[in-house]
């Protein structure tokens, strides 16, 4: 039998670092950024797996100090611009290098206020789960670039607001239909930037100085937040669609947006059997089975004449 390599990439991934940034006018202000780096290359490296030569190989660990030292020496604000800068670097290094993927997760940090309300100038607390996240692909050779930023394991409840019924009923049926539930999901959100607008890597970095990605990033979180919380969710389709409308309106950069949103269910305790009837207050947190509720979102070409 004969076979051959069809696809490969290799890299370092669990690359963690956290960057303390100074402000210039007063060393005390200061802002963090924690991040954890994947680095998956790929390009002429077909010997090193079918002839076991390894020449061509830059060895991972030649990748996490890469990483490492570019952290150090470039700005990691934001990381759709260092994941463009790390592209750069290594497709510009190592002529063996074709393209590559690039993944940075960052860590939620937010400064946390004092008892008399200030803001510390250098003290946080931790929003996790919750993460910040991009995906970089680039060729050197055909120049194709895609990036994508996502938010991750935000968690939301809210008490009510939410109903669900009019839904398909058969012999397998035993959900009742409500007009005021529980309503909860951990968010996972992605949206592609369109190369249209971010065509090369030299792009991403203008975009980010221009506040792009950190824009696209507060919209993303604010949209899902404020219609989550405000709207009347007929169901847990029609939020993530009007959500991801809604953030396509607010940023003409992003060509698609797309959810997963698991429905995390709360079900109410039967207490009948101690007299107790119509209890409306008290829920078994389940978190199996979860609904899972998937879209993705885009703009709709304009039909021609």
């Amino acid at each position: 039998m004969q076979s051959e390599l069809v696809a490969s990439a290799y890299g370092k991934g669990n690359v963690k670092f956290l960057k303390v940034k100074k402000n210039p006018s007063d060393p005390n202000i200061q802002e963090i950024l924690e991040a954890n780096v994947q680095v998956l290359l790929n390009g002429t490296f077909d010997r090193s797996y079918t002839h076991a030569d390894n020449s061509a190989i830059v060895p991972t660990d030649t990748v996490k100090n890469t990483i490492l030292v570019e952290a150090k020496n470039t700005d990691v604000w934001p990381i759709e611009r260092f994941a463009a800068h790390l592209a750069k670097h290594f497709t510009g290094k190592y002529e063996q290098v074709h393209g590559l993927e690039i993944t940075i997760v960052q860590s939620r940090w937010s400064k946390y206020l004092l008892s008399n309300g200030k803001e510390h100038a250098h003290s946080f607390s931790h929003d996790g789960p919750e993460t910040r996240r991009t995906v970089l692909t680039y060729n050197k050779h055909s120049k194709k670039l895609s990036i994508s930023s996502a938010i991750k394991d935000l968690k939301l409840l809210k008490s009510t607001g939410s109903m669900f019924y009019g839904y398909n009923v058969c012999d397998y049926t035993t959900l009742k239909p409500t007009n005021d539930r529980i309503l909860s999901t951990d968010v996972d959100a992605v949206w592609d930037f369109d190369s249209k607008y971010v065509p090369t890597l030299d792009k991403v970095f203008k975009l980010a100085d221009e506040g792009l990605f950190d824009r696209a990033y507060n919209t993303a979180r604010q949209t899902t937040l404020d219609l989550f919380a405000l709207e009347q969710s007929a169901s847990v389709q029609a939020t993530m669609y009007n959500t991801s409308h809604k953030i396509l309106e607010q940023v003409d950069e992003i060509k698609t947006i797309s959810y997963k949103l698991p429905n995390i269910h709360y079900i109410l305790y039967n207490l009948e059997w101690k007299g107790i009837k119509n209890n409306t207050e008290l829920f078994y947190p389940a978190s199996d089975p979860n609904g899972q509720i998937t879209s993705t979102v885009g703009r709709k070409a304009s039909s021609k004449l």
